[in-house]
């Protein structure tokens, strides 16, 4: 018998409808319960097959044992080394590489010096600044948001350099990123799970939370909806995320990716609508189910994007190109004894 398992905190209605859905498919070798953490040995083994993680983004304790996990052989979504290493100025730097769309984007120090750090240990940061050619890259207004992490937890928005300024002085060790505004017609925000099931939905950012997907604008043409489809499958395949979200802004009919950097992305039925619940809870199981099928126990069931896989490819084919050939050696012929 495999398990699924989900690792949750105090959200509800997803975790319970996720595990709900898969013991309710009647598989005879998989089922499906909430995760239960005690003892965490090094080098051992869970009872799971798949963990859907939506928790470890806030408990570094469930991170390690996530990673314990994966080592063993869970398959982990969304791959926990990974997102300890990705952000969302990477993000956007990949999207630039991969030709997506994205809002200009510099980074920015953090405010203050970080803990145990001091004058010196910036030797090699120019300071001030080249705050001008900053601001006239960017343009007004503007985003400052901290450029990993995620939600709207200190996010500003800026009209000019004195709101700049004044808002940067309040981010303390936060390290920060300025991003210009992407003036839209219409936004979206799109499930992607397991790099094939995609669901566009319409989304209004500056209504209250449980009202942002409740949108009175049109329909979209077939032309728009296929192209964000096609950017959601680019960026998710790169950065190898089962369970992602990622927000387009048209602006002049080009869809703008602003955010995808959201492995632990909002389903709860209360925000995001029953319809939108049922297709993420359908597909989030129909997703682990086939995790689970393919897993085999000791190895590696994680997933890595194209990314990683592309750079170890290319490592891999040039130490084989180093490598020394090897000689061919003749062997002797046989010596013939002679019969008499």
């Amino acid at each position: 018998m495999k398990k699924i398992g989900v690792l949750h905190g105090m959200e509800r209605t997803f975790p319970e409808a996720f595990v709900e859905r898969i013991n309710k498919m009647g598989l005879s070798n998989i089922k499906a319960e909430h995760v239960l953490v005690d003892m965490v040995q090094q080098g051992e083994p869970t009872d799971y097959a798949v963990i859907i993680d939506r928790i470890s983004q806030d408990v570094p304790f469930y991170r390690a044992y996530l990673k314990n996990a994966a080592i063993s052989g869970t398959a982990v979504i969304n791959n926990p080394f990974w997102w300890s290493a990705d952000e969302k100025f990477f993000n956007n730097a990949l999207a630039v590489k991969l030709g997506v769309p994205v809002p200009k984007t510099v980074l920015l120090p953090s405010h203050e010096r970080p803990t145990d750090t001091g004058e010196a240990s910036f030797s090699n940061l120019q300071f001030p600044l080249s705050w001008e050619k900053i601001f006239e890259h960017i343009g007004w207004p503007a985003y400052m948001k901290p450029h990993a992490g995620g939600g709207w937890k200190s996010v500003y928005k800026l009209n000019n350099q004195d709101d700049f300024f004044r808002s940067y002085s309040e981010t303390g060790q936060l390290v920060m990123m300025l991003q210009e505004e992407i003036i839209f017609e219409d936004y979206f925000r799109c499930y992607c799970l397991g790099g094939k099931y995609v669901r566009i939905m319409q989304y209004e950012p500056r209504n209250p939370h449980h009202l942002r997907y409740q949108s009175a604008r049109g329909a979209a043409s077939e032309k728009l909806l296929k192209t964000i489809h096609d950017h959601v499958l680019t960026l998710c395949h790169a950065l190898g995320y089962d369970f992602n979200t990622v927000e387009m802004a048209v602006r002049n009919g080009v869809p703008y990716a602003i955010d995808f950097c959201n492995p632990a992305p909002d389903a709860d039925v209360h925000s995001v609508g029953q319809e939108n619940f049922d297709w993420v809870v359908e597909h989030s199981a129909k997703m682990a189910v086939e995790r689970a099928q393919a897993q085999q126990p000791g190895k590696d069931n994680l997933t890595w994007g194209t990314f990683v896989t592309s750079a170890v490819a290319k490592e891999e084919k040039s130490n084989k190109a180093a490598a020394p050939a090897k000689k061919e050696v003749k062997k002797a012929p046989a010596s013939k004894t002679t019969k008499k």
